[in-house]
């Protein structure tokens, strides 16, 4: 048998695969086979922050075959780390590097591999592990038809909520942004059963605070629910309620811009105060940066009405993470923590200054970070980030699950699926994985049963989009992808998140397509019958909390891998070709599972997975 020097992947290379804590030994072993005649082998490890480069020497050890291991034990301090190896023989010096995926060959030409090493006392919320997140987008869920007082007479009141969200700019009152439809806090209330009935227990909210956009990501007052959603109290029987049910609420933090329509800002006059765009006396004027005051300043991506903010600055960093900041205004009203919009895009300091002031209120509080990429290894702004290392972020938003996994559907590459997920659970710390928002579509991104139809078309302008709708038989195809697709989402590392209206088929283009009403007279049960079923799995089955995730097979257009620890165990298989496969199920399996979805194994332990269809089976130890 041939092995490779170095696989970071495999056990048999390494003590602990994936992230370590500070301080926490690390054994690293490399194999060379005799014929290398080597006599001097070497760690080569380099500081991402210092730059600084250390040489470990390693010793030789035991013999696999005719070939021989060279090892050392490490311990590192947190921070993020780049390592290869080197090794001498009478034939010259040779270096292992990084080559295919996580294997190392002899060369020169390869890259590093990853080490993220974080802070040994991170720790991230228990209460969310195993769970289900439902994020709402607060105007589109349920109204409860209470009426609401000091609504601003400039905002467009839909009233008809089947009616397709306005994407047009300059059409009068009924502009984009501007037609609200009524959904609200109490509305929300009201649907907590309903939430219960999903296995959910998390509910993140887009943004609540007063803002004059029906997104409200271009917040007006920080410190005031925005009237068509409720009030303060409002908020708090919200929690209350929900924790009543085992749910906890976190809210959205908009904190790298404001509005120019805001209390802060104030370019239009709307508010009494002294906005920075009224006056260089205003005591928001260094909340923003003026190159040409009032009229030329920092915008966010250059939208005008999004000033930014300098979270550099004192008085803001005081406003949102001081004694009396927003973060701890908000937790006294019940909420269980903060997703922070643009994480990527907020100072570390300020970062780290909102855990302080979020865990020092509620520390079992969650803090959840937007970031798009690999958040382990992520520079913004010339800088890497540090958002993982237990100072700032509990864990992200999973964008790179949900692109592997939508690209699964349209391609059939198994193996780029589980390389992906190998690779996020291998460069993120175990706290973080444990409470990674795995979404499949959100309120920034196409819905998940458009996206998977066949009429998907990427690329074109909203007023193409305005007009789409699936077939009846493009919606049959697409909404059993989706059943299929969740499966995979629910049964991977992290907790799986909901956006509103994906459990029952709510389909969509981009912004503002995929905001529509929630269709509460017109649901899919059949495909919300999938979520119950799999969020009540997640509520019964440990394994899926923290299990590690172990491939099975990877193969053209199907998959099936395993998440197991000494409780239970479960295997999902999921097959995207138009004819049917039969895939092996691990030994574990092989002896009558629970089956949660798809056919009974046959006597030899094989499973049949019909055409674009899926399995999950569960066996439990005790």
């Amino acid at each position: 048998m041939i092995y490779y020097p170095f696989d970071s992947r495999n056990p048999l290379y390494r003590s602990h695969i994936g992230a370590v804590a500070s301080g926490e030994c690390l054994k690293l072993r490399l194999l060379l086979h005799d014929d290398a005649l080597c006599n001097e082998a070497y760690l080569i490890i380099k500081n991402d922050k210092s730059g600084e480069i250390k040489t470990v020497s390693l010793s030789p050890a035991d013999y696999l075959e005719d070939y021989r291991f060279w090892e050392c034990e490490i311990k590192l301090d947190t921070g993020l780390y780049w390592y290869s190896f080197k090794y001498n023989s009478p034939h010259g010096e040779f270096r292992v590097t990084k080559c295919s995926h996580s294997v190392g060959f002899v060369s020169a030409e390869g890259g590093e591999w990853q080490q993220t090493v974080y802070d040994s006392g991170f720790e991230t919320p228990k209460w969310l592990e195993g769970g289900v997140i439902y994020q709402i987008f607060p105007d589109r869920f349920f109204s409860s038809c209470k009426a609401k007082t000091k609504v601003p007479s400039d905002r467009f009141i839909v009233s008809d909520t089947t009616k397709t969200p306005e994407h047009r700019q300059n059409n009068g009152p009924c502009s984009l942004g501007n037609d609200y439809y009524g959904g609200d806090l109490l509305g929300i209330e009201q649907k907590l059963p309903y939430l219960a009935s999903l296995g959910v227990n998390c509910i993140y909210l887009n943004p609540i605070f007063e803002a004059h956009s029906n997104h409200r990501y271009n917040t007006a007052d920080y410190k005031k629910i925005d009237p068509l959603l409720g009030n303060k109290n409002d908020l708090k029987k919200l929690c209350d309620e929900a924790k009543q049910l085992g749910i906890a609420v976190i809210l959205d933090g908009v904190f790298s811009h404001t509005g120019d329509d805001s209390l802060y800002f104030n370019k239009y006059g709307r508010y009494k105060t002294l906005g920075a765009y009224n006056s260089k006396n205003s005591e928001y004027y260094n909340w923003f940066d003026f190159e040409n005051w009032p009229d030329k300043y920092t915008s966010w991506w250059g939208i005008k009405s999004l000033p930014e903010t300098n979270e550099n600055n004192e008085d803001f960093c005081e406003f949102i993470t001081g004694k009396n900041g927003v973060i701890k205004h908000w937790m006294k009203y019940g909420i269980s923590g903060w997703r922070l919009d643009v994480a990527d895009e907020l100072p570390d300091e300020f970062i780290k200054k909102i855990r302080v002031a979020l865990k020092s209120q509620h520390p079992d509080a969650y803090l959840l970070g937007e970031v798009w990429e690999d958040a382990s290894n992520k520079t913004s702004y010339d800088k890497r980030r540090e958002f993982l290392l237990g100072s700032e972020l509990d864990s992200v938003m999973n964008y790179p699950f949900a692109n592997a996994i939508v690209d699964f559907f349209k391609t059939g590459n198994a193996v780029d699926l589980v390389d992906t997920v190998v690779e996020i659970t291998e460069n993120y710390p175990a706290p973080a994985i444990k409470t990674l928002m795995n979404h499949l579509s959100t309120h920034d991104t196409v819905r998940i049963i458009t996206k998977l139809s066949d009429a998907f078309c990427d690329g074109q302008n909203r007023e193409w989009q305005s007009m789409q709708k699936l077939t009846e038989e493009q919606y049959a195809i697409a909404a059993n992808r989706v059943a299929a697709a969740a499966a995979i989402q629910y049964t991977l590392p992290g907790v799986p998140s909901i956006f509103y209206g994906d459990e029952v088929g709510l389909e969509g283009y981009g912004d503002p397509f995929c905001r529509a009403f929630f269709p509460w007279d017109n649901i899919n049960e059949k495909l919300l019958s999938v979520y119950r079923k799999l969020g009540n799995l997640r509520k019964s089955t440990l394994c899926l909390k923290n299990a590690e995730f172990i491939p099975v097979h990877s193969e053209n257009g199907y998959i099936v891998f395993m998440r197991k620890d000494n409780n239970d165990a479960v295997v999902t298989a999921v097959n995207v070709n138009k004819h049917e496969v039969w895939a092996e199920m691990p030994q574990e399996f092989k002896a009558n599972p629970e089956i949660i979805f798809g056919e009974a194994p046959n006597n030899d332990g094989w499973i049949r997975i019909p055409a674009e269809s899926f399995g999950v089976y569960k066996i439990n130890f005790k």
